[in-house]
């Protein structure tokens, strides 16, 4: 039996989309809910998957499919996978060019696990070519298959309906009811927000803010606020030359250590191992 190949990550940090490739001997992790789109495509191997309408195995050429404020679990052995996940700006921009979308309207999938799909397998392909291939003008190609991918799955797996309640806000897209909460989570990382604070700022006790923000957007206030940092020192660490102690102390953390175990569980990498993998333009 041959030896497997060794493990590789390759990222790419935007402010509107990210990158994540990876060829892993084990992956276990959560997706946590969060505002932006997810597609996760299997390049090799087999991944078992859980979302909160379903459940199964994705095997090469399949993808998975995530809206906002929509969770679920991946796990597998010996899986070469490539996710996407892009900023709900982009794609709501993209929506109205398209003439899908109107004013009081919200973008979802219709559907989680696409299982024939040539074109977009071949664009996941195209991806990873030129994440692992170094090239010059790899970050222009790069940007337009991704803009291809968002096209092509609001095309045909978008589910486009009316809401009252739903905004597009400088934070991305979120329920109104807790707007100024997410607001003031993206606008304060640095502090230490307590949960009383959170909720004040959408008029709530925070027993009633923690029922309707878990209602709402599918995971708790504390979840939501650590998937922020998390994401958020993904970015100082991509376009930054910060020391993980700075990174540490401006999404938040009081302590290295602290951040570093919570950036680990939430990655499956060390920041400074997750600052190596990076890709740069």
């Amino acid at each position: 039996m041959s030896p497997s190949p060794p493990p590789v990550n390759r990222f790419l940090i935007c402010p509107q989309y990210s990158l994540y490739y990876r060829r892993v001997k084990k992956l276990e992790g959560a997706h946590e809910a969060r505002s932006d789109y997810t597609v996760i495509m299997v390049l090799n191997g087999r991944l078992k998957f859980r979302t909160e309408a379903n459940s199964g195995s994705m095997v090469r050429n399949q993808a998975l499919l995530f809206s906002p404020s929509i969770g679920g679990r991946v796990t597998g052995q010996s899986v070469e996978l490539l996710q996407l996940m892009v900023a709900p700006a982009l794609v709501v921009d993209h929506a109205v060019r398209m003439h899908l979308t109107g004013p009081a309207t919200a973008v979802a999938f219709r559907l989680d696990l696409v299982e024939h799909d040539e074109r977009l397998a071949q664009l996941a392909r195209s991806l990873t070519t030129e994440l692992t291939d170094e090239k010059p003008g790899r970050e222009i190609v790069l940007g337009a298959l991704v803009e291809q991918v968002v096209v092509h799955v609001l095309r045909y797996y978008s589910n486009i309906r009316r809401s009252e309640q739903l905004e597009l806000s400088r934070v991305g897209l979120i329920d109104r009811r807790i707007r100024r909460s997410v607001e003031l989570m993206h606008a304060q990382l640095e502090q230490d927000l307590s949960l009383k604070k959170i909720a004040a700022a959408s008029y709530l006790s925070p027993f009633h803010f923690v029922r309707v923000f878990k209602k709402l957007t599918g995971t708790t206030p504390h979840a939501y606020l650590a998937s922020l940092r998390t994401s958020r020192a993904q970015l100082l660490l991509s376009e930054t030359n910060l020391s993980v102690t700075d990174i540490s102390s401006r999404v938040g953390y009081s302590s290295p250590s602290h951040f570093t175990k919570a950036f680990r569980q939430a990655t499956g990498l060390t920041p400074r191992a997750f600052r190596k993998a990076l890709v740069t333009s």
